[in-house]
């Protein structure tokens, strides 16, 4: 966390305008349904002895279509990983400026106004990153700040907020764009047969995510206080095994059982600034699956029902990964926001297993600034 040591030993956290203005999200136009996925699954693997609970596994994520980057009959060949990451670098520079452009617009802001991005993806690599080509080929300032992240999958989200409001407490004045790219679909490996691949397969979908964070200014969530939880011990839980072949991601079983030990992280976060985590007015986390939402409404002492939106997020688009929480926020904006002054946390869960976590306000135009 950021911030001075306050006189109880806790770190005080000084309050910032920075404002997480609203989502701009994209999915691609290829579309597979919980039916298709799971008629594929019996064709494919007809003769798997666990294909039984693989096909319950499924069904019971609650996710009911999903979109691609490519038609299903593509995306399940595998060309090999050199022409698989050409693929997501031609898709990511074709889908993404759109993206950027419209949560620009939203923040109201100018490419020339923005001091950093901050790029998460996880489902393909480029070098340089493509914070270098947008600042090329939108037109942003030579002077940008480039943050690319790689590595804390799902949790990137979070991340990405966070360090955005880290960046804007440290230079008040600035903003920052954040961008998630997930293509998830091109990490399809057909020899993989596990359980949890299976799953995965079941799982994960493709799409895009642009916000801005304003150093003044903005509608949206006003960021006050952040900080990550690590849980000990748990690093192999949620992996990559790099081979010839690509990224073949690899799921524990007991990776939907990590709320219990997160709760408390995200009761801590509260506590010390002062809220309590059971009774806030709004709830943007990570939909990795129906258990994480489920626990977390048991452990946080919460209504299901204020998980909604992450919930639609991953029922109508599935685990589109680092792109969730910021979808899921665009739904909350949708929706047509909580209120003024309305309280909130934001959370993303991934490898290590890791949480990033931040609370804020809600903050409405015509809202006296202080």
């Amino acid at each position: 966390m950021t911030g001075a040591e306050g006189p109880s030993g806790r770190r005080k956290q000084a309050r910032f305008m920075a404002t997480l203005c609203r989502p701009s999200v994209s999915v691609p136009e290829h579309v597979i349904t919980m039916e298709e996925t799971l008629e594929l699954a019996r064709e494919r693997h007809a003769g798997h002895p666990q294909l039984p609970l693989a096909l319950r596994l499924i069904e019971n994520t609650g996710v009911r279509t999903r979109h691609i980057v490519q038609p299903i009959e593509e995306t399940l060949k595998h060309p090999g990983f050199e022409d698989r990451n050409k693929l997501y670098e031609a898709e990511a520079k074709a889908r993404v400026p759109a993206v950027v452009q419209r949560a620009l617009d939203d923040a109201e802001l100018l490419t020339a106004e923005v001091d950093l991005i901050i790029y998460v993806s996880c489902t393909g690599f480029m070098m340089p990153s493509l914070t270098a080509w947008l600042i090329n080929e939108m037109g942003f300032d030579p002077t940008t700040r480039q943050l690319p992240v790689a590595q804390l999958g799902c949790a990137a989200g979070g991340a990405a907020i966070n360090r955005a409001h880290d960046f804007c407490t440290a230079y008040p004045e600035a903003n920052v764009l954040i961008v998630a790219c997930e293509f998830c679909s091109l990490c399809y490996q057909p020899t993989d047969i596990g359980v949890g691949s299976l799953l995965s397969n079941g799982l994960f979908g493709d799409g895009i995510a642009a916000a801005v964070v304003r150093g003044r200014g903005g509608e949206g969530i006003r960021l006050e206080r952040n900080g990550s939880y690590l849980i000990p011990k748990t690093d192999d839980w949620i992996t990559y095994d790099v081979k010839a072949t690509g990224f073949h991601f690899l799921l524990d079983k007991r990776v939907p059982s990590t709320m219990e030990p997160l709760a408390p992280a995200l009761k801590d976060l509260a506590d010390d600034h002062g809220w309590d985590a059971s009774g806030l007015d709004f709830y943007i986390v990570h939909a990795g699956g129906p258990r994480i939402l489920d626990d977390l409404s048991t452990f946080l002492h919460v209504d299901p029902h204020a998980f909604r939106f992450s919930r639609a997020t991953l029922t109508e688009y599935g685990n589109i990964a680092s792109a969730v929480v910021l979808d899921a926020l665009r739904r909350l904006f949708d929706d047509g926001g909580p209120g003024d002054q309305a309280r909130g946390l934001l959370a993303g869960f991934g490898p290590g297993i890791t949480a990033e976590m931040s609370l804020g306000r809600w903050h409405s135009p015509g809202e006296t600034m202080r």
